[in-house]
């Protein structure tokens, strides 16, 4: 007798839907794989000790990513169009609070962390103990999570092809887009749909806005507009959650960083070694370019590995820790390479080797060559896009006028003003904090 004896077969219209309440999330999983499946996974609504948090208080968990803009922009000293720039934040996943704001041309590289790192402690005088980020190459630079280890901050990578670990940040980018850069002329939407564009609504030509500008405008934006607006994940604006979290959870003054020389050194990047060999009468060597310090004629120094660094938006000046500090270096021809970054050093060098390649010369490359090819008539049309870009991000990462000093030991003297518009007030002397702090 079979075992299937007495069942009665299924109709077609009762096996699919039978078919129909199975899983999606399980049947897209063993079809078309875990990426496809991942807008089926169900979400959490609601927090138990197993769920993942966003935080507990205020810079806890901070998220950093980078997205294009939707707008063309223009530079300013001679109104030919640069294309679109790149825009890094930090946002704060307790409060949904931008921490920090960096605008470039150059793509997202350990240079845009470095500089989202110094604008987060320039503007709050401090890092998140936790930095979220997605797999992108520019994280995992030595520079980037050796400036992290320095200050103690735990990098955490988001899993990939997983969106929602990063949707705090990538909802501020849809909303700026949204509300301020698709508002603005020269902006790209309709290029979405590339059929539609003409000459008479062509972005490019109706481009307005320069780098400078736009950098001071976005920060208005999310400084002051997008920050005191309700969200609707808290009930409230990000400022106000900021400043909740604060007094619930405290300032936490040990968790302070001066925004002093230290701190500068250490967002700047190094080579992979770390350190150079002061070669006597020529000094350091970085990226085929010798750097010379009056304190290399010490006898005691020459013929040393020395730890250096480099600035990467000014080719003519280095660094090299020397007697237990750092010390100033310029470059050989100094006054060529001076003002031009890093970014444009390697498109020279690039282009030098594929000279030599195509001549099969066996020349190295040296400071003399990048240099006599920075002042050529071939460079000038290689270059003067790099350059003009370079140029307009100088003025969006300028320092500021005064260093913000150390905060003092007597941390029970500060306490958190819920109605002003700084984060932390003196209950002795708020004047003289004001002074010290800035606005937060």
């Amino acid at each position: 007798m079979s075992a299937f004896s007495g069942i009665v077969a299924p109709s077609y219209v009762t096996f699919c839907l039978a078919v129909r309440e199975r899983p999606v999330f399980e049947s897209v999983l063993k079809r078309q794989g875990r990426r496809a499946a991942y807008r089926h996974e169900p979400f959490y609504w609601q927090l138990d000790p197993t769920t993942p948090r966003h935080g507990d208080r205020p810079f806890e968990i901070g998220h950093i990513d980078h997205t294009e803009l939707d707008v063309e922009l223009l530079c300013s000293g001679t109104s030919r169009v640069l294309g679109r720039p790149w825009m890094t934040l930090l946002i704060d996943a307790f409060s949904r609070r931008c921490l920090g704001l960096d605008l470039s041309f150059d793509a997202p590289s350990h240079r845009s962390c470095m500089m989202i790192s110094r604008a987060c402690v320039q503007r709050h005088g401090r890092l998140p103990q936790i930095v979220a980020i997605d797999g992108g190459p520019e994280f995992q630079s030595t520079y980037f999570e050796a400036l992290l280890a320095r200050y103690e901050c735990i990098k955490k990578t988001r899993p990939p092809a997983k969106s929602r670990f990063g949707s705090l940040v990538e909802r501020a980018f849809g909303t700026t887009n949204t509300q301020f850069i698709h508002n603005l002329r020269g902006n790209t939407q309709i290029t979405r749909n590339v059929r539609q564009v003409t000459k008479a609504v062509d972005p490019r030509e109706h481009a307005t806005w320069m780098l400078a500008a736009l950098h001071e405008r976005l920060s208005d934006y999310l400084f002051e507009v997008y920050d005191t607006i309700e969200h609707p994940a808290l009930g409230q604006s990000p400022r106000e959650a900021f400043r909740a979290g604060f007094e619930a959870s405290g300032f936490r003054m040990e968790r302070m960083i001066p925004y002093d020389q230290e701190f500068l050194m250490a967002t700047l990047p190094t080579t992979p070694k770390g350190s150079a060999k002061v070669t006597p009468g020529r000094g350091v060597k970085i990226h085929h370019i010798y750097y010379w310090s009056s304190r290399f004629q010490d006898p005691a120094v020459e013929n040393r590995q020395v730890p250096i660094r480099y600035d990467p938006f000014d080719a003519g000046t280095a660094y090299a820790f020397v007697e237990g500090q750092w010390v100033q270096c310029h470059s050989e021809y100094h006054t060529v390479l001076h003002g031009h970054s890093e970014k444009e050093l390697m498109i020279a060098s690039k282009e030098l080797h594929r000279r030599r390649q195509c001549h099969s010369q066996g020349v190295a490359i040296t400071a003399g060559k990048l240099a006599a090819f920075l002042q050529s008539v071939e460079a000038d049309e290689l270059l003067m896009a790099q350059r003009l870009r370079d140029q307009e991000a100088q003025a969006t990462r300028r320092a500021p006028a005064t260093i913000r000093p150390a905060p003092p030991p007597d941390s029970d003297k500060f306490r958190i003003d819920p109605a002003g518009d700084d984060d932390i007030v003196c209950n002795r002397d708020c004047a003289q904090v004001g002074e010290i702090y800035g606005e937060f």
